[in-house]
């Protein structure tokens, strides 16, 4: 049955796991972190890798992102990520003229992703700039296919047309978001404080 024309289509994850072969994942961090705020949650990466791979062969997960040396929590967070079944590809932080700092790492994950193409079957990319839609039509027209995964209201519609499925992070926020931790401690009178502890993660840029 054809989907309407006014709505994304939205696949189920039994779908999304069809025939999908070996998979390679392209996290663009930033744009992840972003859609995370919106979202008013906290990411577990490794819920986030288990959902990506969904049971699939993983070539690799690749997780893009600017960096501030000076940063220790930053650092502290890439090395788990590492640790985790990450390969992070990182650039330095540009300082730009209004004083913010920024890392553009489009060009890194356009290349790896037709470097690797014959590699992968599959590629998943978590990102919604329009800016890798090209590179999403060239690994299409090699043979492989791409689904992306990114907030709808953050993502271009030319990469949602050249993508082969588009999942809404909001869709599976339930898979790959934090579960918050308690901490049960006693005050005077015997009673127990509930404190919601979560780690925070740094902002990439």
């Amino acid at each position: 049955m054809l989907q309407s024309l006014d709505r994304d289509p939205i696949f189920t994850p039994e779908q999304v796991l069809e025939n999908r072969g070996r998979v390679a994942i392209f996290i663009d961090g930033s744009n992840l972190f972003y859609a995370a705020l919106q979202l008013s949650m906290e990411i577990d990466y490794t819920k986030l890798l288990s959902r990506l791979t969904g049971g699939s062969r993983l070539l690799r997960s690749f997780f893009y992102t600017g960096v501030d040396r000076t940063n220790e929590k930053q650092q502290g967070f890439l090395l788990w990520m590492r640790r985790n079944g990450y390969r992070v590809i990182s650039k330095d932080l540009i300082q730009l003229p209004d004083g913010s700092k920024k890392a553009n790492l489009d060009v890194e994950i356009a290349v790896d992703m037709m470097a690797l193409v014959g590699s992968y079957d599959t590629a998943v990319l978590v990102s919604g700039d329009g800016d890798l839609a090209y590179a999403v039509d060239a690994v299409s027209y090699r043979g492989a296919r791409v689904e992306v995964v990114s907030l709808r209201s953050m993502t271009s519609d030319s990469l949602i047309n050249v993508a082969d499925r588009y999942i809404d992070l909001e869709q599976i926020k339930g898979d790959i978001q934090k579960t918050p931790r308690y901490n049960y401690r006693s005050t005077d009178n015997g009673s127990k404080n509930v404190s919601n502890e979560t780690v925070e993660q740094p902002e990439p840029h």
